[in-house]
């Protein structure tokens, strides 16, 4: 009778694990990974992860010159570990750049806001993290709310190539979009300061650190749009698409995204929610 019973515990542990190892909110986990999902993410023998500079909230250059942190190198060195690769970091300056960068190769995963003309030639998950597009104007000017700004006569600074330069492409009708040549950093801002134009567009926590510094701007406390932060891939590597979105959701629900927002002190940035 004893033998039975432990035969059958031995039974009921094995099944619990093998749920908990295939369940969709735990990811595949890594004893799961076949070769086929491994040579998808890294055909190379490592796992290139395309790094945006440009924004603040998800990389933050370091001041020495060293290896730079924030919630994509966490996110990238993790999904490595899971695979058993090694991860080269790939640095750009803007998003526009590592979009340039699918044609020539350049690399396996990217972090980038969803956007359809990306979608085209990217796979992309689900949003990580969203966070905000808003505009900066002079401190006397009348426009007050995001829907004030596309009027004639209006010229929006934007960073070539970014989110918010592709979203209001498609739905600005009135006002002038005027392109930073890159669109990393402080480029919108520049643009806007230099060519001393309407408004600026860019992500919240940058424009607002900014508008700290300056008397003479401010930043609508409306957004004119949300940006989608996602994992993404080249087109073709259909094995490996799968077992992306999975490690996006896993990253969400477990906790780990909001730890890495929170210990590279991003505390505006909010987690997307669950993957429909």
């Amino acid at each position: 009778m004893r033998s039975l019973l432990v035969a059958a515990t031995i039974v009921l542990a094995a099944s619990a694990a093998f749920a908990q190892s295939t369940s969709p909110e735990k990811g595949t986990p890594v004893s799961t990974v076949t070769p086929e999902i491994v040579k998808a993410f890294a055909p190379t023998g490592k796992l290139r992860a395309a790094i945006n500079q440009g924004n603040s909230v998800l990389v933050q250059k370091q001041a020495d010159g060293s290896e730079p942190k924030g919630i994509t190198i966490m996110l990238a060195k993790e999904l490595g570990k899971r695979l058993d690769v090694p991860v080269e970091l790939v640095l750009f300056n803007a998003a526009g750049e590592v979009f340039a960068a699918l044609k020539e190769g350049k690399w396996d995963i990217a972090f980038l806001a969803i956007e359809p003309v990306r979608a085209a030639e990217i796979d992309f998950t689900a949003p990580y993290v969203i966070i905000e597009g808003a505009y900066m104007v002079a401190k006397d000017s009348p426009l007050q709310t995001p829907a004030d700004v596309d009027k004639n006569g209006i010229r929006i600074a934007v960073g070539k190539g970014s989110a918010y330069d592709l979203y209001l492409t498609r739905t600005i009708n009135n006002a002038e979009i005027v392109r930073a040549s890159t669109g990393g950093g402080r480029a919108s801002i520049d643009l806007f300061l230099n060519d001393k134009l309407e408004v600026a567009a860019g992500v919240r926590q940058p424009i607002a650190e900014y508008a700290k510094t300056n008397p003479n701007v401010r930043v609508m406390p409306q957004r004119f749009m949300a940006i989608e932060q996602a994992m993404g891939m080249p087109k073709g590597r259909a094995a490996a698409v799968p077992y992306l979105k999975s490690f996006v959701e896993e990253m969400k629900a477990s906790g780990f995204a909001a730890n890495a927002l929170k210990v590279t002190n991003q505390p505006d940035a909010q987690v997307a929610p669950p993957a429909n």
